[in-house]
């Protein structure tokens, strides 16, 4: 349920409701927002004494929450989230589409700063990159773990690019926030519940991806599960979803855009690389992503695509990514968006 604050009420009452609340069984969570302040109460609602709840000073309504999903939903919040990549840089979910970029698998060091600042050059405000690698086959490159944790270090102090890079393991949350500004959650570790709760037990933003099987439900609970452990800084990622089709790796469900913009305030972004499988498909999917709504885009880049340790097939080249972010801007403009 969502207590509303009177637009007049202090702090002191705001705390007085708060420890009611958790005398209850409850776990609070104080919104901040334009014209007033809403705790949302999650847990048993049987616990639940309303009538004690309406009569505390400072208290102008009590709500349901009816969606499944209580801190991602706009039931809760009605402003749309915005996520800062890094504590005074950008933010995913205003009026600017952001771009994150960057290889697929951190291969060697010069690889990754030579990729960094030519992601930067064309507009970019994130290197993504692949530290460890969950991969299909355990013979396939897996990555150079904490090496490649370091070279994207020295690349952000070379740039200023927030870095973002994914976390396979609970064991991996403290040695992955040493080094990263967003922690990505991979499509396959999407209902890796234990995962998502210590990534939402660190304060860094955490860039869901959606599974590749999960409806748009699930996918919401999932976020859910970081926001009630304690990180409300989430960011969504649809991916695309395993289909029959056979033209190309994943079935890019750009629809999930407004579709989620309808029921949360999450901020939400696309991935046409992982969504399609091909380097070709990038360039349209990216514009049509921008066009439904998406709040940024994440790409992989490489050097040479053709010789790369990890999906060779589905990465651009920097000059591609150059003439893309020119397009992209295009399309940003044309439906009252900036890049």
């Amino acid at each position: 349920m969502i207590v509303v604050m009177t637009s007049n009420s202090t702090e002191q009452q705001l705390n007085h409701l708060v420890k009611m609340v958790e005398e209850m069984g409850l776990s609070t969570h104080i919104i901040y927002g334009t014209n007033r302040t809403v705790v949302a109460a999650v847990g048993d609602k049987r616990m639940v004494d309303k009538s004690a709840l309406e009569n505390v000073p400072g208290v102008e309504k009590i709500v349901p929450i009816l969606s499944p999903y209580k801190m991602a939903s706009k039931e809760v919040k009605q402003e749309k989230t915005v996520v800062k990549l890094q504590p005074h840089g950008s933010g995913v979910g205003g009026d600017t589409v952001r771009v994150i970029a960057g290889p697929c698998s951190i291969e060697d060091r010069n690889q990754l700063l030579d990729i960094a600042a030519a992601v930067k050059e064309a507009g970019a405000v994130g290197l993504r990159g692949g530290a460890f690698k969950p991969r299909s086959s355990p013979y396939s490159f897996q990555g150079l773990a904490e090496k490649g944790l370091e070279y994207l270090a020295e690349a952000r102090e070379q740039t200023g690019l927030a870095v973002v890079t994914e976390v396979l393991t609970v064991n991996h949350v403290e040695l992955i926030c040493r080094y990263a500004d967003v922690l990505q959650v991979g499509a396959r570790n999407m209902q890796n519940f234990m995962l998502l709760r210590a990534v939402g037990e660190q304060p860094k933003p955490v860039l869901l991806k959606r599974g590749m099987s999960a409806t748009m439900e699930e996918f919401l609970l999932a976020a859910e599960y970081i926001i009630d452990a304690g990180n409300p800084n989430v960011i969504l990622c649809e991916r695309g979803i395993r289909t029959f089709e056979e033209y190309c790796r994943n079935t890019l469900n750009l629809s999930i855009i407004p579709a989620i913009e309808r029921v949360s305030h999450l901020p939400i972004v696309v991935d046409p690389t992982h969504g399609t499988g091909h380097a070709y498909m990038i360039e349209p999917m990216s514009l049509a992503a921008v066009a439904a709504g998406a709040d940024g885009l994440i790409i992989e880049v490489h050097p040479d695509p053709e010789h790369a340790l990890s999906d060779p097939g589905q990465q651009i080249t920097p000059s591609q990514f150059r003439q893309l972010m020119s397009k992209i801007t295009r399309v940003a403009h044309a439906v009252d968006r900036k890049l």
